[in-house]
């Protein structure tokens, strides 16, 4: 757990927009070193801007996180400046959405290699640096923050390619908190899971990399995007008050970071696992909300 957030460094991927934006405003606010990290260069630049006015000192980079060598060349920069981080952020994050069998193979290889490859390179690079900076400073704390979604946690209708991603995201994260866990009391870790939170992610096409736009989509991923875009624009949990939810949960070393806490969210996660250990099929993923899936099911079979 950082209790003491002044002049240590963080590292932010998805820094220009959403969580990531948030997240740096108030490491700023408290004194830390920001490493800036987006593929949009206008929404990072102002994230720049808008961090050195708050008298931070800030490293900005333009970089794909599904890349492995762009990671690896910005992992190396941040130990040249700044030496080992001290919260990492792997944040950055697209949605897609559709009847799982219509993703087509890029839809595949891009949803994976942001939302699943990026958390995959935030780790095996910035977690070997945390863990020798702890190894010789017995006073040094840091902690890693991945992104999934309640996605990852439920299996919502229509979002298969993404909920894939995110459900890998919470293993991935679950066991690097075990792992953790064997070698060092000195590195956390944190998973968020928000719900429909108000953030750029309905707009993940303008960041598609060329070659790969989705220029016929189908009847379902045209009306995954509308209900999506939909819920998340109406949600009343702002990306500012999630953000203060991650800093809350690296002081006092929490695990599990949710948008939001109600009964009514949090029953259909409940829902789910009380069907797993019964052996039952799975139930309505809205169970709360079964309008929803009445909606889209209309949607999908009318003609």
């Amino acid at each position: 757990m950082i209790q003491d957030f002044q002049g240590k460094t963080a590292v932010l991927t998805g820094a220009g927009s959403g969580f990531g934006l948030e997240c740096a405003r108030i490491g700023a606010a408290r004194g830390m070193n920001l490493v800036l990290v987006d593929v949009q260069q206008d929404a990072l630049d102002q994230a720049e801007a808008e961090m050195k006015a708050a008298g931070v000192q800030v490293m900005s980079r333009k970089v794909d996180v599904s890349d492995a060598a762009q990671m690896e060349a910005l992992a190396a920069a941040v130990k040249e400046r700044f030496g080992a981080p001290h919260f990492v952020f792997n944040n950055a994050g697209v949605g897609h959405g559709g009847l799982v069998w219509e993703n087509t193979v890029a839809d595949w290889e891009w949803v994976l290699g942001v939302d699943l490859w990026g958390v995959i390179h935030g780790v095996r690079l910035f977690v070997p640096m945390m863990l020798e900076a702890a190894a010789k400073d017995p006073s040094y704390r840091g902690h890693v923050t991945n992104t999934a979604s309640m996605a990852g946690l439920l299996t919502p209708p229509n979002m298969g390619i993404y909920n894939a991603a995110k459900a890998a995201v919470v293993s991935l994260t679950e066991t690097m908190y075990q792992d953790l866990r064997l070698v060092t009391d000195q590195v956390g870790a944190s998973l968020l899971c928000p719900y429909f939170v108000p953030t750029g992610i309905t707009h993940s096409e303008r960041n598609r990399p060329g070659g790969t736009a989705d220029d016929k989509p189908t009847k379902s991923q045209l009306i995954g995007r509308a209900m999506t875009a939909k819920a998340v624009t109406s949600g009343k949990v702002t990306a500012a008050e999630v953000a203060h939810k991650v800093f809350e949960a690296i002081s006092a070393d929490q695990f599990y970071v949710f948008s939001h806490t109600g009964p009514k969210a949090l029953a259909n996660v409940t829902s789910r696992m009380e069907n797993i250990v019964a052996m039952k099929n799975p139930a309505d993923p809205f169970l709360a909300t079964p309008e929803i899936g009445a909606k889209l099911r209309e949607a999908l079979r009318s003609a």
